[in-house]
């Protein structure tokens, strides 16, 4: 993802229990937990892209 978005800030944040959550600007774009299923290929940048280009 760093390449898609270099200028971007990432951070890990460490969980438990197989928890799995990628937020935005403070807007959860995916949630392993909330979808009880795994990202697809390609999904989670799909939906970095959707959130941030609107």
């Amino acid at each position: 993802m760093k390449e898609a978005y270099p200028d971007a800030e990432m951070n890990l944040v460490e969980a438990s229990g197989g928890l799995f959550e990628v937020t935005v600007d403070g807007d959860l774009v995916f949630s392993k937990k909330d979808l009880g299923r795994h990202a697809e290929e390609g999904e989670v940048l799909r939906l970095i892209r959707e959130h941030v280009d609107g």
